[in-house]
């Protein structure tokens, strides 16, 4: 569709890390489908190049560029050249992150000090460079929104071995995101984050290829089946909508009920 199709992000314009595929992907083609106007980022520069086409086709509106996040002076080049393209930002969607997993007496240094980069890093850069923009969307309308991609695993143990730094991360992005709506709000910049539960993307999809993995773990989740990245950006577009212009400071479960558990 074209950004002036009248969608519920008309004309806005998105930053969406992590657009190379997975979850990045379906986030540009829907919110480019609801009007916005998408600037991506990815490592995946052959990956960003696909979904650019994809969201051309469709008639949408979309740049993107090969950025490392974890590198501090190349976010920051992104989304200053994002704002200058464009002419301003007001949603940015922290969805890109990268982890290693080990139990913790296994996990080496240099692998927690890459999840912390990948996961933890890369969303407080984007959000300080990008963060003078969003307060500058208040007034025209309802102001700047930060959506953050965190966990389940940051707000419960998991009974398998491994996650220690990436639960570590996640949780640290619940507590980001509440401050960041807590400084935000008199700026008129929302912030709120998403936690979903095991969702099928590229990157898991060895899951669903080990029948009895896939079996054991929709069995353990209570609507018996696991998310797809649909399942989440429509909860992303809810919220960086209007509809959603009094919810802040929260987190968001999408799961299929496995926190009840």
């Amino acid at each position: 569709m074209h950004p002036d199709n009248g969608g519920r992000l008309n004309g806005r314009v998105a930053l969406i890390t992590g657009t190379g595929g997975g979850m990045g992907r379906e986030a540009a083609l829907r919110f480019a489908a609801e009007g916005a106007l998408i600037a991506g980022c990815d490592v995946n520069g052959g990956g960003n190049e696909e979904t650019v086409a994809l969201v051309r086709q469709a008639g949408g509106d979309m740049i993107a560029s090969t950025v490392d996040l974890g590198d501090p002076a190349q976010s920051q080049a992104w989304i200053e050249n994002a704002a200058t393209f464009y002419g301003r930002i007001d949603i940015l969607y922290n969805n890109a992150s990268a982890a290693r997993f080990a139990p913790i007496a296994d996990l080496s240094i240099e692998d927690w000090q890459f999840t912390i980069r990948n996961e933890l890093d890369l969303v407080f850069y984007a959000t300080k460079f990008a963060w003078p923009h969003l307060a500058a969307s208040k007034g025209e309308r309802r102001g700047g929104v930060i959506i953050n991609t965190a966990s389940i695993a940051g707000l419960r143990a998991s009974g398998s071995a491994g996650i220690g730094a990436h639960a570590a991360t996640k949780g640290a992005i619940h507590a980001f995101t509440r401050q960041c709506a807590l400084e935000g709000a008199e700026q008129g910049i929302r912030a709120v984050s998403i936690s979903p539960g095991f969702t099928l993307t590229p990157g898991t999809a060895m899951i669903k290829e080990n029948p009895a993995v896939h079996n054991a773990l929709v069995a353990s989740i209570p609507l018996h089946r696991v998310a797809t990245p649909a399942d989440i950006i429509a909860m992303a577009v809810f919220l960086a909508s209007d509809e959603a212009s009094y919810i802040t400071g929260t987190d968001i479960v999408i799961d299929g009920g496995k926190i009840c558990g």
